[in-house]
């Protein structure tokens, strides 16, 4: 059996998504023939990409040569069964998107749209990436960080814990404690 059947067998997707927005930088930057290569050397065997209302097309491929897989949608209705079964999300900086996909322990490289005014999004992604969470790129440093980036470096996210809030507002409210 050779080296490309063994890779089918087991199906590593790298998951791309910008969520509702466009961010046609991101696709292109995930579509350019470097990136693929990288993602193939890291063990991916399919490229999944979310494109959102973008314009930007990106190739697709079957893969029969070897290379990724490559597929793409404009929406769906939900993107959770994406997520989950992704072994690397490659995401816009929306914080919906980042903390569902940490809250599934899933390897994240978030993107920052510089295009975006008052970017607030850079902050979080930054501050997170900081905490080694996940990383962060800009669209032209993605194949830089796809290749640089050692997913055991990650520390998980640890959920928050409402309970201490409830208890607080029950106990305002006149409830008592459970």
């Amino acid at each position: 059996m050779g080296d490309t059947d063994e890779r089918r067998k087991c199906n590593r997707t790298a998951f791309v998504t910008v969520g509702t927005t466009s961010f046609d930088t991101l696709v292109r930057a995930v579509d350019t023939r470097e990136v693929k290569e990288v993602l193939s050397k890291k063990g991916y065997t399919h490229l999944l990409i979310q494109m959102g209302r973008g314009s930007y097309i990106p190739q697709k491929s079957t893969g029969e040569d070897g290379s990724l897989t490559v597929d793409y949608f404009t929406f769906s209705s939900s993107i959770a069964d994406n997520l989950r079964s992704a072994s690397l999300v490659i995401s816009h900086a929306g914080s919906g998107s980042i903390f569902e996909t940490l809250r599934l322990g899933k390897p994240l490289i978030v993107v920052v749209n510089e295009d975006l005014m008052d970017n607030h999004q850079s902050e979080l992604a930054e501050e997170l990436a900081d905490r080694k969470h996940l990383f962060c790129a800009r669209p032209q440093t993605l194949y830089q960080v796809i290749a640089a980036m050692s997913l055991e470096s990650l520390i998980p996210y640890p959920p928050g814990d409402a309970s201490p809030v409830a208890k607080l507002i029950n106990r305002f409210l006149g409830f008592p404690d459970d």
